[in-house]
């Protein structure tokens, strides 16, 4: 879909959160995800049609830990060099909304739409590994982000609401395809755009939650997991990677560094992007 997003900044934004609604409805949507703004101008001369972030891969970046390690306006500044950085829509991991409450959310949602960003990532775990915020608190922070979104100028920001049922494996096994299903109902009615279900790859249970979820379905794609043609042909409209981008680069980090310290050979380094191609990938 061709959209003009070049008549000012606040029909740019615009242009951008229309254009990431359609890419859940016109084919799968891709989201390899970025940590800083190398990251996403590397994902986007790749090929990425948009750019989503990494809360675990831009809390490391900082210095800081995965799990709300950064404050909301360090998070805020890192999407908007993000955003500066590439002319691609950019939706953003806001973990849990920095703080519990709905007003905390709607403080967020502000931050992020101030950077630029036309989408958000909210979570409904209260820490990392559970419990969950109740269908009922969950429903209360994701009708905040859409208000927030509304009284911000920007009704069409995407609100992706995550819950992490499989991810930390909460209830009965046999339970948790169901308790998602009732989560995904009360958050679509609450105003979310999209249910992202980390931790579930079962293939058939994907296919029975995309089949009868009133929301696009985000998987978590993992490696040694089903492909993203896989992931496809059980309905999953949105497959993202969270943090697996980010190990990667610093595992050739490691890599490499162990050599050079080691035996002073360089051969972890061959293949590595070129330097003026990557530093022709900045604007500024």
């Amino acid at each position: 879909m061709s959209v003009d997003i070049s008549s000012s900044p606040d029909a740019a934004i615009e242009g951008k959160a229309l254009l990431f609604r359609t890419l859940h409805t016109e084919s799968v949507l891709v989201l390899p995800n970025a940590w800083d703004a190398a990251s996403a101008s590397v994902i986007a001369a790749a090929g990425a049609t948009a750019i989503a972030t990494t809360s675990g891969g831009v809390s490391w970046s900082l210095g800081r830990g995965d799990g709300q390690g950064l404050g909301r306006r360090e998070m805020a500044e890192a999407a908007r060099r993000i955003v500066d950085s590439v002319d691609l829509p950019v939706t953003v991991d806001v973990e849990r909304g920095y703080g519990p409450a709905p007003a905390d959310v709607a403080a967020t949602v502000r931050a992020v739409i101030e950077a630029g960003a036309v989408g958000v990532n909210l979570e409904d775990s209260t820490a990392v590994g559970g419990p969950l915020f109740d269908v009922a608190e969950q429903s209360a922070r994701l009708r905040a982000a859409r208000d927030a979104a509304e009284a911000a100028g920007l009704p069409k920001l995407f609100v992706n609401a995550r819950t992490d049922v499989f991810l930390f494996a909460i209830g009965p096994a046999d339970a948790r395809l169901g308790e998602v299903l009732a989560r995904t109902e009360a958050y679509a009615k609450a105003g979310a755009d999209g249910i992202f279900v980390p931790g579930l790859l079962d293939l058939d249970m994907l296919n029975s939650l995309c089949a009868r979820s009133p929301l696009p379905v985000n998987a978590m794609a993992v490696a040694g997991g089903p492909s993203v043609t896989e992931l496809t042909q059980a309905g999953v409209r949105r497959i993202s990677l969270g943090t697996a981008l980010a190990q990667a680069a610093y595992t050739a980090v490691r890599e490499a560094a162990a050599e050079l310290l080691g035996t002073g050979n360089l051969t972890a380094l061959d293949g590595s992007l070129d330097f003026s191609e990557l530093n022709g990938l900045f604007r500024h």
